[in-house]
């Protein structure tokens, strides 16, 4: 053994101590005392370990570690392409934005074009359509699936419609039958925001496959709550070879080649191409195609991502499994409504929902206060109804700019009644417990 790998090796097997001196160490749950966290990181000794290893190498910007994570999680979704990017908020607007590109032809989108969406959601699966100058088109959802109104589509399509671009809510996966036939009978792309929904399942015609990859589309974030965490972090996925390199181009500041960095020539004609008026051979490691972004990962991001793979499946099975113990000990409980899978779905949940009754004799806020209370932490369905927000004033005002189909009368609902309490693999049967004796106990009080 080199001098180098021994010392790499010394390194390593210090930073496991480390992290069984500092990290390892469980504390003992105290009801009422202990933090009940709606989400966390879900870790080990190897994602550290992988971390200290790729800064060893000092490769800093995607590399290796990157590679190895792509080719991976595009294995384990089971499409062909994976590029990784830094934010869930970023993967959303790299898989918009690749559909604006003019290699699309008559396919692009382009500004005043229509997206149909839902407005109860989080902002970044609106925002990348709104940036560039498209219109969205809300649509209302359902209760208590809490997903797109899909008898509404018909509704929401126009002449200008191009696209459909929704989340999976919460990880429980919208009606992709539906969606998807109204996209395939009316030539729109699909993009499926699965941020909060990665290793959720959806069977079409005894079909079973992964949301995010029955789209044209799928995005994925890895900020620390959500199903796998690289600290930040994010993924565009295809099946689409020309999608793909799309979204490396404006990930990769609009540039039209395609190699990898510190990588040379991979089209094998870097100084004989013609591209744009520019001059013949010019050098095509700097040729852009689009108006792009820098949007890439560092390979210590993608580092902890490979160590996070490795546990995909169980995060996805124990996530599944605190779902199931809250909805049988809720089933029944006075005044709230319990959150019920999507047909023909097997969700990946990130939380688990419930919305306050009308006539529950309390609110969904003194309920959530209630939780606080006991170290119980609470989350609303992130912006409830986007088009109330501030961001919206100056559009509300000129009535311009996004398009809203009757009304949204379950998205309002949902901003006044709704909130969701966790389910992440951190959860130790007592905490799940102790949340439902917590809610069970204030309900029984305002009765």
């Amino acid at each position: 053994m080199s001098k180098k790998e021994e010392l790499k090796q010394q390194i390593l097997q210090l930073t496991r101590e480390y992290y069984n001196e500092v990290h390892k160490t469980s504390k003992v749950f105290e009801p009422g005392k202990s933090f009940v966290n709606y989400g966390g990181r879900y870790f080990n000794d190897e994602e550290i370990v992988n971390l200290v290893d790729s800064s060893l190498d000092f490769w800093l910007t995607a590399g290796p570690w990157a590679h190895k994570f792509e080719t991976r999680l595009a294995k384990w979704l089971g499409v062909k392409h994976c590029a990784l990017t830094n934010s869930g908020s970023s993967a959303n607007l790299l898989a918009f934005y690749a559909l604006t590109s003019p290699k699309l032809g008559d396919r692009r989108i382009k500004k005043g074009d229509e997206v149909i969406t839902v407005a109860c959601g989080f902002p970044t699966t609106v925002t990348p359509i709104i940036q560039y100058g498209a219109v969205p088109v809300f649509v209302d959802i359902t209760i208590p699936e809490y997903d797109m109104d899909v008898t509404r589509l018909e509704e929401a399509f126009s002449d200008k419609t191009k696209a459909v671009m929704i989340a999976h809510s919460l990880g429980n996966p919208f009606n992709l039958e539906a969606v998807k036939a109204f996209c395939d009978r009316h030539g729109l792309w699909l993009v499926e925001d699965n941020c909060d929904a990665l290793g959720s399942e959806y069977t079409i015609d005894g079909v079973t496959k992964k949301t995010g990859t029955w789209g044209h589309i799928g995005t994925s974030s890895f900020y620390p709550p959500h199903h796998m965490t690289m600290g930040e972090g994010g993924a565009v996925y295809t099946d689409d070879s020309e999608l793909d390199k799309i979204v490396r181009s404006f990930r990769d500041w609009g540039r039209d080649c395609w190699c990898m960095g510190g990588v040379d020539n991979t089209c094998k004609c870097r100084f004989t191409g013609k591209f744009g008026e520019l001059p013949a051979g010019y050098d095509h490691k700097y040729v852009y195609s689009h108006f792009g972004f820098n949007l890439k990962v560092t390979d210590m991001q993608a580092a902890i991502g490979c160590a996070q793979l490795e546990k995909l499946d169980y995060i996805v099975e124990s996530r599944r499994r605190n779902f199931k113990i809250l909805r049988e000990g809720l089933e029944g409980t006075e005044g709230l409504i319990l959150p019920e899978p999507m047909k023909n779905s097997n969700p990946s949940w990130f939380g688990f929902l419930m919305s306050v009754k009308p006539d529950a004799g309390f609110t969904r806020n003194q309920l959530s206060e209630y939780l606080e209370s006991k170290r119980i932490q609470t989350r609303n369905l992130f912006a409830g109804n986007l088009v109330k927000h501030p961001a919206f004033d100056e559009m509300r005002a000129t009535g311009e700019g996004f398009r809203i189909v009757g009304e949204l009368k379950n998205t309002d609902f949902v901003m006044t009644n709704t909130f969701w309490i966790g389910v992440y693999p951190g959860m130790t049967e007592e905490m799940l417990q102790y949340m439902i004796s917590t809610i069970k106990e204030f309900v029984v009080s305002h009765k």
